[in-house]
């Protein structure tokens, strides 16, 4: 059994680690509510831009527009590239684990796709899993901002254009409810016709003219719809770690508790076993004591 002093250093020890729990889940409130306020100030621009696509294209539905699709590539020749979003650090539970395994699930049924990793913790594990990055954004996924998810778009956009790539998803985690997270995967390029051409716009007058055509209207407004899904993803991303960061913590804290119950019990026995062998000590000496002078 372990002494009185023992004890007291490990319910310090506990203690000490709690206020660190504590704190790291008061930050990750604090951050993760940010995020979400930044994603609801953010979307009903980018919910008004897919509500104009949607309007081009049900006005003119027969357009032959590439972000909406190449023709002549089959299927099993398509080039994939993933966008994969993880955090820069651990202690969020189970958040990157699922991530990355989603992301090695589909690299392992299409190896011949790109990577592009956001992330520290993703960059390592494919590192240490000798899998190629194609694409790295060194910057830290602790801030997502429009100019960090355009800069990705763009890059995305180019490749696309270009033929490098056919299509081009996105692996992030999605936040479901305050108690419930998972990994996500979503196309981001090419955009779905059939979602834009059954798309509800109330109030629209469907009768318009374009200048200088629909296609250059596309062009141009088709990468913002893509920067405002890889922006919305960041910062899902981002709101999902600090939630499933703030449920590790809360766990932790728990543990914490009920480790220092049994400790103070462990601890009152203890003491209670040393006072009563000092009890012990004192009424045998009284004795001994006793003893001699009879």
């Amino acid at each position: 059994m372990a002494s009185a002093r023992e004890i007291q250093s490990r319910m310090q020890s506990i203690k000490d680690t709690m206020k660190i729990t504590s704190a790291m889940y008061m930050i990750s409130s604090s951050k993760m509510q940010k995020a979400k306020k930044s994603l609801a100030d953010t979307e009903p621009f980018f919910f008004g831009q897919r509500n104009a696509v949607a309007r081009f294209m049900q006005c003119v539905p027969d357009t032959k527009n590439i972000f909406f699709g190449k023709e002549g590539v089959p299927e099993d020749q398509k080039k994939r590239g993933y966008i994969v979003i993880t955090a820069d650090k651990g202690l969020a539970g189970a958040y990157n684990h699922n991530v990355l395994k989603l992301a090695s699930e589909e690299i392992e049924k299409h190896p011949q796709s790109e990577l592009f990793v956001v992330g520290e913790l993703g960059r390592q594990y494919f590192m240490k899993k000798n899998v190629y990055i194609d694409g790295e954004f060194s910057y830290t996924v602790q801030n997502p901002t429009l100019y960090r998810a355009r800069h990705i778009g763009l890059q995305m956009i180019d490749k696309y254009e270009s033929g490098e790539l056919d299509e081009v998803y996105i692996i992030y985690t999605k936040m479901i409810n305050a108690f419930k997270m998972e990994a996500d995967m979503f196309q981001i390029l090419p955009l779905h016709r059939e979602e834009y051409l059954h798309r509800n716009l109330q109030g629209y007058n469907d009768q318009m003219m374009f200048h200088p055509s629909v296609e250059t209207l596309l062009d141009n407004l088709v990468p913002n719809v893509v920067c405002g899904f890889i922006y919305g993803a960041l910062v899902e991303s981002y709101a999902s770690e600090h939630n499933s960061r703030m449920m590790a913590m809360q766990t932790a804290t728990d543990s914490a508790k009920k480790m220092l119950h049994d400790l103070e019990i462990e601890y009152n026995r203890v003491r209670q076993a040393a006072i009563t062998q000092e009890i012990i000590e004192v009424i045998a000496g009284a004795k001994a004591q006793k003893s001699k002078k009879k």
